[in-house]
């Protein structure tokens, strides 16, 4: 019998203020050595909702490689794997503890990290471009979601991405939120022909932000605790529709998990009038547990 390699992994609580709020994250600082195929059982063993591989950057400019797996499947980005991912290379040294503002490699391309100040900073990253996508029969998302057409607001169900497709639909009150429901066979009723699997993020909003749910079964994924790869692109059909300010330095708070059990709050910073200059999604990151993996 071959001998077995050791890998060393963190655990942390990402958009959270103490432990066991915010969305779980396993990190592994350095994944050298290790197969997509490998990867990806990492992954579905831990069975979290994402899994990040620490890795030397291939881009010039980025201070490190971030690769994530859901239990399914690779993504191209991540909102909380990224932003626990930067908290733990930052606190292993392999960024440099000081370094305030760096940039991360992942499959999306380059996703710029900046870093508050003084204890448990807020770490912030930068939404990639969020591109359109088709818009969904109101009737039909209200089905899905066992919900009636009467309980969504007037703004179209739609499919932006910011490297997850996400089918954004908002309801008129967060007891809908946490009456809603979405399995397997609801997700892909929702799918046209050949079309890639999606999130659906159900929310109703707040005056500061929103209150909201999200359902990934394509993806291995029941329910996520916290998306943030899908609140930039909420905060931009939001401001669309005139469900929050579209102003230059509006900030958002997004509520998510909590009908879970695992409450987490996500901060959204608009650059430009209607995010033209940029929307960055931060929160905070709360060391839990660390361990190791041999194979």
């Amino acid at each position: 019998m071959s001998e077995r390699r050791t890998f060393r992994y963190r655990v942390v609580d990402v958009f959270a203020e103490r432990p066991l709020e915010g969305n779980p994250l396993a990190v592994f600082p350095d994944g050298r050595g290790l197969d997509d195929a490998t990867l990806q059982a990492v992954a579905r063993e831990l069975n979290l909702s994402e899994t990040a591989f620490g890795l030397p950057a291939t881009r010039p400019g980025c201070a490190a490689r971030l690769r994530v797996f859901t239990p399914a499947r690779e993504l191209p980005f991540a909102g909380h794997p990224t932003i626990g991912g930067a908290f733990v290379l930052r606190d292993e040294g392999i960024v440099a503890a000081q370094s305030e503002r760096f940039v991360l490699d992942e499959g999306i391309g380059p996703v710029p990290i900046e870093a508050e100040r003084g204890p448990n900073p807020m770490l912030w990253l930068t939404t990639p471009p969020i591109l359109d996508g088709r818009r969904y029969d109101r009737a039909a998302c209200a089905k899905a979601l066992g919900l009636a057409p009467s309980d969504l607001l007037d703004a179209p169900p739609q499919c932006l991405s910011a490297g997850n497709p996400t089918v954004f639909v908002g309801v008129k009150s967060e007891v809908l939120v946490d009456s809603a429901w979405l399995d397997r066979a609801g997700s892909q009723g929702l799918q046209a022909a050949g079309e890639a699997p999606f999130c659906v993020f159900v929310f109703a909003p707040r005056p500061d932000g929103a209150y909201s749910r999200m359902f990934a079964p394509e993806y291995g994924i029941v329910e996520d605790p916290a998306t943030g790869s899908s609140t930039g692109p909420l905060a931009a059909f939001m401001m669309r529709h005139g469900l929050a300010p579209t102003t230059a330095g509006t900030r958002l708070r997004c509520e998510q998990g909590t009908k879970m059990g695992r409450r987490s709050i996500l901060h959204v910073r608009v650059r430009g009038d209607r995010g033209a200059d940029g929307i960055d999604v931060g929160g905070h990151v709360v060391p839990l547990a660390e361990g190791t993996m041999a194979f």
